[in-house]
């Protein structure tokens, strides 16, 4: 069932909302981007309708509620160890279809990756409903058609997008149609909106040569790069943590301890004991990065990890585009396979 609401009826629907659920969206912080008097687009927890932000791109994505940036995971004693304390109420988070094709690849890392589920991951996704923000037009850098994220069909509770009234909805969970029946203006068909076509096109190659890891392509990037890690904090699918212990006292028997969101692209990332450091360079951690979200993952897991959202151009200070470099490795892939058949 679809829906037209004005805008004031869809504040009386978000008010009803976050009385059962915590309501987490893409909020416009004014002023609080990267340059003075730029805007930063950023999840926060919402009150109200006007705060949510419908039109534009966020800048960061959705995972920062499943997937903190710090998260105290447990307290420990010399006698006991306690978990930490997560609130229970329910939690609903707006986010664009490709971010509902994200929660796969996060789900699959943390939940299906092994023969253990990752209990402090599932503990909060089990909290997670969604509302899907229909995208009724592409937004620069994204390629999430050639990523197949572009449409999603299911998963969300219901949907929204602006509309010349107000918003139009899709309710999936029957259990709220009387709640947008209530504080609509109308009732009708309503599909929610996806982008069909993207300006930025990318290939992926089926197979990759593995002389791609010695090739001079990699060189650009370690000149280029500044190992800021930008790109992996605003990833959707990048999962990556380190364990960190904070101690109470000298003895180091009383403390918490923090998973903290790392970076592949950092240095320290791939330091192990007796000093050594696998991926020295900014261009070998480059490579590692892009052939992890197109070809070994899509080996282990049979589909691609990135889904195309561009949100790693959008932030990047250098402008090293990921799409591009997307492009390199299927020419580099298409080059080889040339020379082969010949």
């Amino acid at each position: 069932m679809g829906y037209i609401l004005s805008n004031d009826g869809f504040e009386q629907v978000i008010k009803v909302l976050g009385e059962k659920y915590r309501l987490y969206a893409p909020v416009r912080k004014k002023g609080m981007g990267r340059f003075t008097d730029v805007d930063v687009i950023l999840y926060d927890e919402v009150h109200h309708a006007d705060e949510i932000e419908l039109v534009q791109k966020s800048d960061y994505s959705f995972k920062e509620f499943l997937t903190p940036l710090s998260e105290t995971l447990f307290f420990f004693t010399e006698s006991q160890c306690r978990e930490a304390e997560l609130s229970e109420k329910p939690v609903l988070i707006f986010l664009r279809s490709c971010d509902m094709h994200a929660l796969r690849r996060l789900d699959q890392i943390y939940l299906d990756n092994g023969p253990e589920k990752d209990w402090f991951y599932l503990r909060r996704r089990n909290l997670v409903k969604f509302a899907l923000i229909g995208c009724t037009e592409s937004f620069e850098n994204c390629f999430c058609v050639s990523m197949g994220s572009n449409r999603t069909e299911d998963g969300y509770e219901f949907s929204v997008e602006p509309d010349e009234n107000g918003v139009r909805c899709t309710v999936a969970d029957s259990s709220l149609d009387e709640l947008f029946s209530a504080n609509s203006l109308r009732a009708e068909q309503v599909t929610p909106s996806f982008v069909t076509e993207n300006e930025t096109v990318v290939q992926i190659p089926e197979e990759v040569p593995a002389d791609i890891l010695k090739d001079p392509l990699w060189d650009e990037y370690t000149a280029r790069c500044i190992n800021c890690g930008r790109c992996n904090f605003v990833c959707p699918t990048c999962t990556c943590y380190t364990m960190q212990d904070v101690f109470y006292t000298e003895n180091g028997k009383v403390g918490e301890r923090r998973r903290v969101g790392a970076s592949c692209m950092v240095d320290g990332y791939t330091n192990v004991a007796g000093g050594g450091q696998y991926r020295r360079t900014n261009g070998e951690r480059m490579r590692f990065k892009v052939l992890h979200k197109i070809v070994d993952f899509r080996k282990r897991f049979g589909y691609d990890m990135c889904v195309g959202c561009g949100r790693c151009d959008d932030v990047c200070p250098e402008y090293i585009s990921y799409s591009n470099i997307i492009k390199k490795v299927f020419a580099y892939a298409n080059e080889n396979r040339e020379v082969e058949n010949k």
